[in-house]
């Protein structure tokens, strides 16, 4: 039984001890904190952009036969490195709580929360502070994407009473029968929420850009959780600017982390979390879950669960 590499830079702290939780009879090393010179058979990883493509790269020895990433996103991992090694992630890992907050920004939107908050006598009672409130029944939710975290948003939006259209690279059915397919014209066109899930690929780069904004609803709300690549900044603060998009609610960007000074902090559009929508005091939890069960799977010779296609890039 060969050992387990974990190399997750900044996050090890929080993964590994839930690893050596779970698998008190595996040979788990921190790298490159411990033992450097080993040969190990698996490599667990979190790859993040920015932080740990070159670790990763390193951390890539011939002795490797399987790469699991703790996340759902592999668009950080150096996938030109990886030969004919198996490649999979945690997808889903993180859908639930992801859709917990898409739910919130959009509520947030609609009853203009923290705005109505009171800090001093109002000048009238019961009315809101800016015009009326709005609501999410009956509201059109437009998907880019639906995998994992789209399909828990849009349970959680059908059960608002929303209608929820969407639209997905691949041709297979629906996840659930309320969700209407259609092209990303549609979602574009119909949309009052429009929420980004899709995967970050070179095919999704600036998806969400000068040519598409010019087709959405006036006044959509437009929610990323995906990845920051996926919407192209400067074409977003033009359609901020001129009322196509009336608010982005925003926890990722291009470039992360933002500079001091970017635009995105000050745009009063704009509301911007620091790519936290996973979190939750079940995550580690979970995501270690799923790399455990498929460890059982690799150690038995089984199909592995969230393999990860390195032709498309998820």
């Amino acid at each position: 039984m060969g050992s387990i590499l974990v190399n997750m830079g900044r996050f090890n702290a929080g993964f590994v001890p839930v690893l050596r939780k779970q698998l008190p009879g595996e040979e788990l090393v921190s790298w490159p904190e411990e033992q450097p010179d080993l040969e190990p058979e698996i490599l667990a990883t979190l790859s993040v952009v920015g932080e740990s493509e070159e670790g990763v790269a390193t951390a890539l020895r011939p002795t490797v036969k399987w790469v699991h990433v703790l996340g759902a996103g592999i668009d950080a991992f150096p996938l030109d490195q990886l030969g004919d090694r198996l490649l999979t992630c945690s997808k889903g890992s993180t859908s639930v709580p992801i859709a917990e907050y898409v739910l919130a920004v959009m509520l947030a939107y609609e009853k203009q929360l923290p705005e109505q908050w009171l800090s001093a006598p109002p000048p009238e009672w019961n009315m809101p502070q800016g015009g009326q409130l709005g609501g999410l029944a009956g509201a059109t939710l437009g998907l880019v994407g639906v995998g994992a975290i789209g399909t828990e948003v849009a349970k959680r939006a059908l059960a608002f009473d929303m209608k929820v259209v969407a639209t997905r690279r691949s041709s297979s059915p629906m996840p659930l029968p309320d969700i209407r397919s259609g092209t990303l014209e549609d979602v574009l066109v119909e949309a009052d929420h429009l929420v980004i899930t899709a995967p970050a690929t070179p095919a999704t780069y600036h998806l969400i850009g000068e040519d598409t904004l010019k087709l959405v609803k006036p006044g959509v709300h437009l929610v990323n959780i995906a990845r920051g690549p996926l919407v192209d900044s400067d074409a977003l603060m033009a359609a901020l600017d001129d009322g196509r998009v009336a608010r982005a609610s925003l926890d990722v960007a291009e470039g992360e982390p933002l500079p001091a000074g970017h635009p995105l902090y000050s745009h009063p559009g704009v509301r911007l979390t620091p790519h936290l929508s996973n979190s939750s005091s079940r995550t580690a939890n979970r995501t270690v879950q799923i790399f455990t069960e498929n460890l059982a799977r690799f150690r038995a010779g089984q199909q592995l669960q969230g393999l990860v296609d390195p032709a498309v890039g998820y």
